[in-house]
């Protein structure tokens, strides 16, 4: 299937999808976190939407950081590599990322199309996943696809933002229960709370690296190569090989382990 670029359209209905919590089912709310799930007819596919208020940081510093690889390496212990392939528009790209899972699970990689849209008060940020060719599935990962995922920063006041992410992944495998309980009850949260503590920490961090070098804000600075939409095409779930993990055990030593280093 051909690839298209989000329009304002895709962008409005993602917005109101993270806006309308009818159909969803709140599993964690504590603080200033909140994580819901919403049960599809598929049972594969994974839905979770998560907010959180962030009330010292600007809407401005959560794009920035959503949007800054570089700095994604000094806070996403969960990645193993990021980097961007290539340009579409001034407002499109497209990259890879691959992360840990928790053990014994094997650890998943995606290719996504992500498009940006500053929207008044609103920033968002969307992706789904896509074939490159010169990309393929890797043999010691399991190739996910993102159906649909992204962010969207509201801001509340002058020093305070609202942070919303919705994801709908399919994992390219059966997984075991416990993996679901637990990306909803502390593997989500952890991460939101993660990306917060990085906001707090990135303005004094991008002063001394290229403070001046914001592509996604400035696209005359964006010196990837340019890539032709017609050489993508969307990254369908049935093509993809399916692994059946739903009988592994969690592996709660290595979990204790990774918990530690993250706290």
């Amino acid at each position: 299937m051909p690839v298209q670029i989000p329009d304002d359209t895709d962008f409005t209905s993602f917005k109101e999808q993270c806006e309308n919590h009818e159909g969803w089912t709140a599993r964690y709310n504590k603080g200033s976190v909140t994580v819901w799930c919403r049960d599809e007819e598929c049972k594969t596919i994974q839905k979770l939407k998560m907010r959180i208020v962030c009330k010292d940081v600007t809407a401005e510093t959560l794009y920035d950081v959503l949007h800054d690889t570089s700095y994604r390496k000094k806070w996403d212990s969960n990645m193993i590599d990021t980097h961007d392939i290539g340009r579409l528009t001034v407002n499109a790209d497209v990259g890879y990322y691959s992360w840990k899972c928790p053990s014994p699970l094997k650890n998943r990689d995606f290719v996504t199309m992500r498009s940006w849209l500053p929207l008044g008060n609103d920033y968002l940020i969307i992706n789904y996943s896509v074939k490159h060719p010169q990309y393929p599935p890797k043999k010691d990962y399991v190739r996910a696809v993102s159906l649909l995922t992204g962010y969207l920063i509201q801001s509340s006041g002058e020093n305070s933002s609202t942070l919303y992410y919705l994801t709908q992944v399919d994992p390219k495998g059966s997984l075991p229960k416990w993996v679901v309980n637990r990306a909803s009850q502390f593997v989500a949260p952890k991460a939101m709370k993660k990306i917060y503590k990085a906001c707090q920490k990135y303005p004094e961090w991008k002063r001394k690296h290229n403070p001046n070098l914001k592509p996604w804000i400035y696209p005359e600075q964006n010196t990837l190569p340019c890539i032709n939409v017609s050489d993508l095409v969307l990254q369908r779930a049935d093509s993809l090989e399916n692994i059946d993990e739903s009988r592994l055990t969690e592996d709660k030593q290595a979990q204790r382990h990774s918990d530690d280093e993250e706290t």
